[in-house]
Order: structure tokens, then sequence, then C-alpha cells
């Protein structure tokens, strides 16, 4: 499992941009096509919303990919 530390002065993380940052996708418009494909699951859950805000302690599996936040 891999683990991303949210800054301290942010509340949350948009889906589509976490997917950018830990390197899964390169662009956001693949981002979007991942989550539009129901590739995305958050806390065991299809997601679906590309802008749904990530919090600390969410989990969000993609591919073979398991993201803590923190």
């Amino acid at each position: 499992m891999i683990k991303f530390e949210l800054r301290e002065d942010d509340e949350y993380i948009e889906l589509i941009k976490l997917l950018k940052v830990m390197h899964i996708c390169s662009s956001g418009a693949e981002a979007k096509i991942i989550v539009d494909n129901g590739e995305v699951k958050l806390n065991g859950e299809e997601e679906s919303r590309k802008r749904a805000k990530i919090r600390s302690g969410d989990i969000v599996e993609v591919f073979e990919e398991k993201i803590k936040v923190e």
C-alpha cells in the first residue's frame, strides 16, 4: 500500500488530482477516463465522481495499487 500525505493546510484532494500526483495517470484526461471506466474504488466501492474529495483515512484502489491518504 502506498501512502499519500495531505499537506497540513489541505482538507482534501480531488480524485483526479490524486491519480496524477501519484503518477497513476500522466494527465487529467487520462485520470477522467479511468474513473469513467469504473476502474477506481474509494473505500471499497466504485467511485464515479472525478472530483470526489479524498480525505485523510480514505483508501483509493486503482488497478493493482492501493493508496492510503493520511
